[in-house]
């Protein structure tokens, strides 16, 4: 073959094949997202079946769920995915989001030192939080305007405390995710509100257990919203919508329900059909 039509036929196979990777690159799309999702080990189940099934890469942004939805609103996500009802509609209605679909949910629960000094352990939320403020026990909070953080400071409003008035320094803010707070509550055996999930995936428990659990109020439901694509036009609208799709799908949902930590459920489909 003539050196110059070989070298030309180099230079196109490599101006495809160059194509063919920008195009594979393009291929993602970027989730903001709770740090129970990640921190519990889900994405990391579901996310390469999903991957293997449609070959696009899911990019997840893991911040608290205040965090998550700002992050939306500056466009620097397609898909939102968190745990705050009141605020996801809140997001929808400012034009933010196009709609919201429940996916999930698993529960929050209360962890304290296995003494229980406060002796707060029992089936309901208010009663141990009043007990934990009556003694004036270590109690980490994320403060981070995550989904666990509203439930918290709705929890502490419903058992008629109010936390400006009381707030020392038995009461630690972190302002960090779920795991890093719940280090923090294990290095200084205090009490704290978590999500189950991350919760069961959590190894450095040293003298922390379960205290409350099974109170209605303590019920977690996640949604997943598409972001508008009518306020941020470079929202990858089809791929989006498409991770949407699967998540409520009945493959989805099977996959969400088939993530287990010792034999035990972390998250459980509710999605409407």
């Amino acid at each position: 073959m003539n050196p110059s039509r070989r070298s030309l036929l180099g230079l196109a196979a490599a101006f495809l094949l160059g194509l063919s990777g920008a195009h594979a690159e393009d291929k993602f799309i970027t989730v903001a997202s709770t740090t129970s999702t990640e921190q519990s080990g889900l994405f990391g189940h579901l996310l390469p079946i999903y991957t293997q099934k449609t070959g696009v890469q899911v990019r997840v942004v893991a911040l608290g769920t205040g965090q998550a939805l700002d992050t939306a609103r500056r466009g620097d996500a397609d898909v939102v995915f968190v745990h705050d009802k009141a605020a996801e509609e809140k997001f929808i209605a400012e034009g933010y989001g196009v709609e919201r679909k429940e996916v999930m949910y698993n529960d929050f629960i209360l962890i304290g030192p296995k003494d229980d000094a406060a002796k707060a352990t029992g089936k309901d939320i208010l009663d141990g939080l009043r007990k934990i403020e009556a003694a004036k026990a270590p109690f980490v909070s994320r403060g981070d305007k995550s989904g666990t953080h509203a439930a918290e400071l709705r929890y502490w409003k419903a058992a008629g405390i109010d936390l400006e008035a009381v707030k020392g320094a038995w009461y630690k803010e972190t302002g960090s995710g779920m795991g890093p707070a719940l280090n923090t509550a294990s290095s200084m055996n205090a009490y704290l509100l978590a999500d189950r999930g991350t919760w069961l995936n959590f190894k450095n428990r040293v003298d922390l257990k379960i205290l409350v659990e099974g109170d209605t109020r303590l019920f977690n439901q996640y949604g997943v919203i598409l972001v508008n694509p009518a306020k941020h036009a470079h929202v990858k609208k089809e791929l989006g919508q498409q991770f949407i799709d699967w998540l409520v799908s009945a493959e989805g949902q099977k996959a969400i329900a088939d993530y287990k930590i010792g034999g035990e459920q972390l998250f459980f489909p509710n999605a409407k059909k």
